[in-house]
């Protein structure tokens, strides 16, 4: 190895454990107990003054079933200075697989919390480290680079996670939940383990999906979602139907069945119908569904964009108005 080599890897070394010393502290064990004492564990990090916590929805629910409301947990936090506390259940939300806990008042007072960056900055290539706190006393650390940008995967509700960040920094066993930083030490992402071989990969939630959950788990305890009350499954749109009415799309989704007296019932939608968009948004797939019906839609009137027939199929349009999902 020349000198000129010799200096990258050290600026690289310096890098990593530069952040490592100066986030370490704001990175969190997460203990979960219930009736049968220890029920799980992973990382989290504390990313404001007044104690709130950013984890993952699967650790703080011990990997049981999302259900509505908060689990019937207990939660200790440990800090990496030492510091123990029980933490307090803020919200979750399982489809984006993130959650926020609280940190009791009297382990406030020392906090450093992590400064969260902006996932849609990050570039393929760059640094990307990975830290968790499995044991509250030492802080497990790897780093890597961004190996892809923009993936998808599913949640334990069967929702797509969507902008999820891949590197190379394997994810060691109780660093879910962990921050995923960029060379500057912003958090750039929240690390993940809930598919299947990512403990050599390293998949992590982008913390801009996360400051999207964040305020609503402070507001209501949980993400609020739309409700149209069908059953739908993404479909191809036959490319004769496309050139004839002009669409600036290939795929639609085929509702399979309506729920009686649901939004969807109400709007006149029915099984067989193809549905194109929702409120000018184009709608290709039952994800792209999903990720319309935001908050924002909740109790809405939304123009609703369809193709019904099928020898002909013709574009119709209809005003729906969703409802709130429940659970």
């Amino acid at each position: 190895m020349g000198a000129a080599d010799s200096f990258l890897l050290d600026a690289y070394s310096q890098t990593v454990t530069s952040i490592v010393e100066r986030l370490g502290p704001s990175v969190a064990a997460v203990r979960i107990a219930g009736d049968e004492a220890s029920a799980g564990s992973g990382s989290g990090f504390v990313f404001t003054s007044d104690g709130y916590l950013l984890t993952n929805s699967h650790v703080v629910r011990a990997g049981r079933a999302p259900t509505a409301g908060a689990p019937d947990l207990r939660f200790t936090v440990a800090l990496g200075d030492g510091t123990e506390s029980a933490a307090d259940w803020v919200g979750d939300d399982p489809d984006t697989d993130l959650a926020l806990l609280r940190v009791g008042a009297a382990a406030r007072t020392a906090l450093a919390p992590a400064t969260l960056g902006s996932s849609a900055d990050v570039k393929r290539g760059e640094i990307a480290i990975a830290i968790g706190n499995p044991l509250g006393f030492e802080h497990t650390v790897t780093a890597g680079i961004v190996s892809a940008l923009g993936r998808s995967m599913r949640a334990s509700t069967g929702r797509l996670i969507p902008d999820v960040i891949q590197t190379d920094a394997a994810l060691n066993p109780g660093n879910s939940g962990g921050p995923l930083l960029n060379s500057r030490g912003e958090v750039v992402g929240v690390n993940t383990a809930i598919i299947r071989g990512a403990q050599s990969i390293c998949f992590a939630v982008a913390i801009d999906t996360a400051k999207w959950v964040i305020p609503q788990l402070l507001r209501h305890g949980r993400v609020q979602r739309g409700y149209l009350g069908l059953g739908g499954q993404s479909v191809a749109i036959d490319r004769r139907v496309v050139l004839h009415h002009g669409l600036g799309q290939s795929h639609g989704v085929r509702i399979v069945s309506v729920d009686p007296q649901s939004p969807a019932a109400r709007a006149g939608l029915r099984e067989g119908d193809t549905v194109l968009g929702i409120e000018g948004r184009a709608i290709e797939s039952v994800d792209a569904l999903h990720q319309t019906l935001g908050e924002a839609l909740i109790h809405k009137d939304c123009s609703i964009k369809f193709l019904r027939g099928h020898a002909s199929p013709q574009v119709m349009f209809s005003t729906v108005r969703p409802t709130q999902r429940v659970g």
